[in-house]
């Protein structure tokens, strides 16, 4: 029985680290700020690329597509997102076996929409993206803060996951797995968090009443959930239920892509 017992809590923990990586891969490849990334063969070479879509304010953005064949040559056009500005275009060969694109530099939160297209010497276009990129500059964020920014966030998602299943399983650890993850998820994502967004994007919370950051906003309502559990847990109603559904909630809000709705310059509202 005792060597069950164990078997049982260590398939839970399994299941629960499963659910936790995927989720967290899901959210990394769908947020706005992972790369577009595609390939493509152009007289028979196959080139691949790489476009940023997030970068720090402290140099240019440079992408570069490695490229042999010297007949091609790129047109790159770029201007400021959410500015009455017009398209900056270029046209360029390659050198050095590669493309070169360059994004200025923008402030912290500052956007740079961009396009890029390949053409061939018979003049056939090759568009690497359908509709304009967008990169977001970013503040420097001492490591220091942002490594256990990660951590606790990650490890509040592990233990919410872990809730769940042992709520589900009627297991006796469902409050504490339940309280650790309201103090890893307060530390990590409403201490830690802000100041992660202040190096980052000079404000310390953009979600609501100030703003619609998704990222702020996700991680109040599962904050908000867990107290919610662990408040029914201590009034004796249905706790188990209500470990179930703020783990359902804390699940459903970190697949919301990180940084959606987040902090943007409206350059329309500035001078040039």
């Amino acid at each position: 029985m005792a060597n069950s017992g164990k078997m049982k809590v260590l398939s839970l923990w399994a299941l629960a680290i499963f659910i936790t990586l995927v989720s967290v891969v899901y959210q990394k490849m769908t947020g706005p700020t992972y790369p577009v990334r595609g390939k493509l063969e152009i007289n028979g070479e196959l080139i691949k690329y790489k476009l940023l879509r997030s970068h720090e304010t402290t140099s240019d953005a440079v992408i570069e597509i490695p490229v042999s064949d010297t007949t091609l040559t790129a047109i790159y056009k770029w201007k400021r997102y959410k500015s009455h500005d017009d398209w900056t275009i270029d046209t360029l060969k390659v050198a050095a076996d590669k493309f070169s694109f360059t994004i200025p530099k923008q402030p912290a939160a500052g956007k740079v929409m961009y396009h890029i297209s390949l053409i061939d010497q018979e003049g056939k276009i090759y568009q690497l993206s359908e509709q304009p990129v967008i990169i977001r500059f970013k503040g420097a964020v001492p490591i220091y803060f942002l490594i256990p920014h990660i951590l606790f966030m990650f490890s509040a998602m592990l233990f919410g996951v872990r809730t769940g299943l042992e709520a589900i399983a009627r297991g006796e650890r469902a409050y504490r797995y339940a309280f650790w993850t309201a103090v890893l998820l307060f530390v990590g994502g409403l201490i830690l968090g802000p100041i992660v967004q202040k190096f980052a994007f000079d404000a310390y919370w953009t979600g609501w009443p100030f703003g619609h950051d998704l990222t702020d906003n996700k991680t109040a309502v599962a904050f908000i959930f867990w107290v919610i559990a662990l408040w029914k847990d201590k009034k004796g109603k249905n706790s188990r239920v209500w470990f179930i559904v703020a783990s359902i909630v804390q699940l459903l809000v970190y697949l919301v892509p990180h940084s959606v709705l987040g902090s943007e310059i409206d350059y329309t509202s500035m001078n040039k």
